[in-house]
């Protein structure tokens, strides 16, 4: 038996600069797949076609004149699949590996051109056997489409993990993972919570020493347990710290002042605080901050009779990630009739254990010394 080698091709977007059409990647983003070769080799997973023909050659260098005998398809969406017809029209011969919902996809997506290679249908816990390695399915349907699957390597001891516990950003370990794994996770996952904590739980019995996710650096030693207690954070809805965001979204000046005098006097008090500006900060930065802290401040100036609508988009995509178990306290401003309260209640009322405190400040116009003291009721109770 040849004792088989992970080679892992790691390809850099740099071009790219909105992922999935709406996430900011100023680092960009890694799309990775791998060989592993043994006895006979597998491919896992392609790359995005913007670079397919550099990860083609890649492919073409680390074989050295063999042939692959399987593609196995973790995962359907076209940062993964997109160099699929390139693979097997250069590799007539390899079998396609993936399960029922993978290959309607395929069709789907490549229509009269989809690859008419042999196909194997993998079921939930199959093996699939290449020479004398095997590998084993676990399927994660929603972590974060319907087809995903987990593939584990009991004898090497790893998973190849799909879009989980992936990472904006290169796949150099030097780059800190937890800040664009939150962004990642919360954005692209955070609605499925239920289904990560039911893969998790199938994960949960095998002996793991590396992770191998289709975005960023792979994960070992003392980074898998800290990555998968978020994940077990994050997937419960649980805040990692007593920590506040405070999110504003205002005119002239005014709601922000009482933002910055929230945040200013929750420091004070021993709070970890983020401000953020809806208004001038991508809401996936915000999204996220909203998954790491217990408790949320949202202040909004009055707006069409509503709220404004950077506040508006704010808390629609909270209610779309499943964000639940908050103690949310509000900050209105209006200077003839304050209504941003209202709206903004009434989209937490419909969100899932979301304490909203009854100590909501009205502001007019400006803040008066009622409200500055208001404020420091709020923040006081916060912190306690």
């Amino acid at each position: 038996m040849k004792e088989m080698t992970i080679e892992r091709i790691q390809m850099h977007d740099d071009k790219t600069d909105l992922f999935e059409g709406q996430y900011p990647i100023p680092d960009g983003i890694s799309y990775n797949s791998a060989l592993l070769m043994g006895d006979e080799i597998v491919v896992m997973d392609t790359a995005d076609a913007r670079v397919c023909d550099d990860w083609m050659a890649s492919i073409v260098r680390k074989l050295d004149g063999r042939s692959p005998k399987a593609l196995v398809i973790s995962h359907m969406e076209p940062d993964h699949s997109g160099s699929i017809k390139a693979l097997v029209k250069l590799y007539p011969d390899i079998e396609l590996v993936g399960n029922a919902k993978t290959f309607a996809m395929l069709d789907q997506f490549f229509g009269g051109e989809a690859p008419a290679q042999k196909r194997v249908v993998a079921k939930d816990g199959d093996s699939y056997f290449f020479g004398e390695s095997e590998m084993k399915f676990i399927f994660a349907p929603m972590v974060h489409w319907p087809e995903v699957m987990f593939c584990y390597l009991p004898v090497e001891k790893v998973l190849f993990s799909a879009d989980a516990f992936g990472r904006f950003g290169p796949a150099e370990k030097s780059y800190p993972w937890t800040d664009e794994g939150r962004r990642y996770y919360t954005n692209i996952v955070g609605k499925y919570g239920t289904q990560v904590k039911a893969v998790l739980k199938k994960a949960a019995g095998l002996d793991i020493e590396r992770i191998c996710p289709l975005h960023g650096p792979d994960l070992e030693g003392e980074e898998i347990a800290s990555v998968l207690s978020l994940y077990e954070k994050w997937s419960g809805y649980e805040p990692e710290d007593s920590g506040t965001l405070v999110a504003y979204a205002g005119f002239h000046g005014n709601t922000r002042a009482a933002a910055e005098l929230m945040e200013k006097t929750l420091i004070a008090l021993g709070n970890e605080v983020t401000l953020i500006d809806l208004a001038r900060t991508h809401k996936s930065y915000a999204v996220a901050e909203a998954f790491k802290h217990k408790h949320l401040i949202l202040a909004s100036t009055t707006y069409d009779a509503a709220y404004m609508p950077a506040m508006e988009q704010y808390l629609l995509t909270l209610k779309a990630k499943n964000l639940q178990n908050r103690t949310v306290g509000l900050i209105e401003n209006g200077t003839w009739a304050p209504m941003a309260a209202k709206h903004m209640r009434g989209v937490l009322e419909t969100m899932k254990g979301m304490e909203i405190l009854e100590d909501v400040i009205t502001i007019r116009s400006s803040m008066n010394e009622k409200n500055r003291e208001e404020i420091a009721r709020l923040a006081e109770k916060i912190a306690r």
